[in-house]
């Protein structure tokens, strides 16, 4: 067996006789990290100290897939949670940093005598595969939290283009705050699709808690309601303000031509349910 090969297992030796020395030495490292172990442990059920333990025996196995499966659970778990890459860059350091003054006291205290090359070929080796654990431990990380974040938004899209059926062929669409490009293309496509889905005969637009809308969006929502045609559908605006009408008026566009206008919402209900009656 070579000099490195019995300083390893002498490493994971040392960790297993002397766990309680072990988690002194990485606390006294990760000083940020220490105060909030406990917290960690019951936010998220991570056991810092247990993990630490079992990233070196990774690293000292040299085992590669393992190494990577574990840098992405480790990632997940973080992200679910929200806990901050700051901490976890803390903490993966200090147990670098506490890896390699128990490898330098065994390779003293055990008579090793490891050559300069043959120790710098091994600090090359853990050092690489600590650095692949943090490489997969972030890129896991960034991937969750897109993924929760894209959910997140498309959730906030969904709510933002509320279809509410009134009736079997009426449907109200009731538009709040302000209406920009972004948010107009999420119009189109929920708008059509709904058409498509459920066979909407008559679509009312309530404008009245739109605050405010862009003439170039103005002439993108014009869009919309020709594309309401299209589908088969009746266009219905209700609820247009007084100062959205002036905007249109200046820029000479005329929804009337792709879409009914009314005055409130209250009365254009009330005027087609009672028709369907």
């Amino acid at each position: 067996m070579n000099k490195t090969r019995r300083l390893k297992d002498h490493l994971v030796d040392y960790i297993n006789d002397n766990r309680d020395e072990f988690e002194n030495k990485l606390l006294t490292e990760a000083v940020n990290v220490s105060g909030k172990i406990n917290d960690i442990l019951r936010m998220g059920n991570i056991d810092l100290l247990k993990n630490a333990r079992t990233l070196i025996y990774f690293i000292v196995d040299g085992n590669e897939r393992e190494l990577i499966a574990f840098a992405q659970q480790e990632g997940v778990a973080w992200a679910e949670h929200s806990l901050t890459l700051a901490l976890k860059l803390e903490w993966v350091q200090a147990i670098r940093r506490t890896m390699w003054q128990i490898v330098c006291d065994i390779n003293e205290k055990k008579d090793l005598n490891i050559q300069s090359l043959d120790f710098f070929n091994l600090e090359k080796v853990l050092n690489d595969q600590i650095d692949q654990f943090l490489n997969n431990f972030f890129l896991s990380y960034s991937k969750y939290k897109d993924a929760m974040l894209l959910k997140q938004r498309e959730m906030v899209e969904h709510l933002s283009v509320p279809i509410i059926p009134v009736s079997e062929t009426v449907s109200v669409l009731p538009l709040i705050g302000l209406i920009d490009s972004y948010r107009v293309n999420i119009l189109v496509e929920k708008v059509l699709n709904e058409i498509a889905a459920t066979r909407i005969e008559t679509l009312v637009i309530d404008l009245s808690g739109v605050a405010k809308m862009e003439m170039d969006v103005i002439d993108q929502f014009e869009k919309v309601l020709t594309g309401v045609g299209m589908m088969g559908s009746k266009a219905v605006l209700t609820g247009l303000r007084p100062d959205l009408v002036k905007e249109m008026v200046r820029a000479g566009i005329r929804f009337n031509q792709d879409a009914e206008t009314t005055g409130t919402l209250k009365e254009t209900l009330k005027s087609y349910l009672n028709l369907q009656e």
